[in-house]
């Protein structure tokens, strides 16, 4: 089953805002905010959690045929 992917945006009194990642790993996360930091304007500080450190898994698809001849 595949693990739930959260982003939470938080914004204060001050138009400060804050994105919270949850559910992915590696640098995936980068990827997701990547349109609405740009759009924001300037990053000013960056925290990474553990799960950006962590190894994302791969899946494998396997596609299986047998031939009835």
């Amino acid at each position: 089953m595949a693990k739930k992917q959260e982003m939470e945006i938080s914004i204060d009194k001050n138009g400060k805002v804050q994105i919270h990642v949850q559910g992915m790993n590696g640098k995936k996360c980068m990827d997701l905010t990547k349109d609405l930091e740009d759009a924001l304007g300037v990053v000013t500080a960056r925290e990474k959690t553990s799960e950006y450190y962590k190894e994302d898994k791969k899946e494998d698809n396997f596609v299986y045929s047998e031939n009835n001849k």
